[in-house]
């Protein structure tokens, strides 16, 4: 979906644009099932990499918790024409629980979409709780906005229009290195490495990072498959494996998941 060429912000302006003109075509919905028929169907919101219709229907019905916004949103972004890069619900109810875990009280997300992930996060935070989300959509976050306000969190969320990369060097130079609980990415995969080296800085001791998409529907273990993409993330996870500063776990739900705690 994005240029090889082109910077994040440049990408935002082209991905509105291809928006617009299949919107004014009546062709949205051609695009999302085109999108599933290239991805094989594995990103979609309604189920986790490699799991079967059948036992994906199982898994959700045996222990999903889904609150009432969380539902609503994702039914709203299934119909959205790039509604399969949205969050799977078991997917965000993990993530939901680890912020539990963790006791996170300040957080940080690159890549809201229509903010099913932000809302799980924000849901599962205490009141005095805070999240710094970080997109470059008026027209997505506009949904999120709409259940984030729903659900009573949005005083929770601080949401920041611009490319990740400015917001989070932004933080770095206003002194928040070592502030925050947990981070979240899953925006363009080719600037990952960029995020994760940011988000190690912001991340305190004991701070958790969560990296989605990184199975990236099984191309990443494919040698042949040079795509920029598959190649940003299958190099990012070969640094990560290897990587000292951090304890890992990277998890087959959804796309890949990997979970990345900063050493003390």
């Amino acid at each position: 979906m994005e240029s090889k060429s082109l910077n994040q912000g440049q990408q935002f302006s082209f991905r509105e644009l291809v928006k617009q003109i299949l919107r004014n075509l009546g062709l949205e919905q051609v695009a999302r099932k085109l999108r599933e028929s290239l991805l094989g169907g594995t990103q979609s919101s309604g189920k986790s990499l490699g799991l079967s219709d059948h036992l994906s229907v199982y898994l959700q019905s045996t222990s999903l918790r889904e609150h009432e916004s969380l539902a609503q949103l994702r039914q709203e972004t299934e119909q959205h024409p790039f509604g399969i890069m949205q969050t799977p619900p078991e997917e965000g109810q993990f993530i939901a629980l680890l912020i539990q875990l963790i006791g996170a009280k300040k957080t940080l997300e690159v890549g809201v979409f229509t903010g099913y992930s932000t809302l799980a996060v924000a849901l599962a935070l205490p009141p005095d709780g805070k999240i710094i989300a970080c997109d470059i959509s008026e027209e997505d976050t506009a949904i999120a906005r709409r259940y984030w306000q729903k659900a009573g969190v949005a005083h929770k969320i601080d949401l920041h229009l611009a490319p990740a990369l400015s917001t989070l060097d932004r933080l770095l130079a206003e002194g928040s290195a070592n502030t925050f609980d947990f981070a979240f990415i899953d925006a363009d995969k080719q600037n990952y490495d960029n995020y994760y080296e940011r988000l190690l800085q912001l991340v305190r001791p004991g701070g958790l990072i969560a990296i989605d998409n990184v199975l990236w529907a099984g191309r990443v273990a494919d040698p042949a498959n040079q795509e920029a993409e598959t190649t940003a993330i299958r190099s990012l996870n070969q640094k990560i494996h290897h990587d000292s500063r951090v304890v890992i776990s990277l998890l087959p739900i959804a796309d890949g998941l990997t979970l990345a705690m900063k050493k003390t």
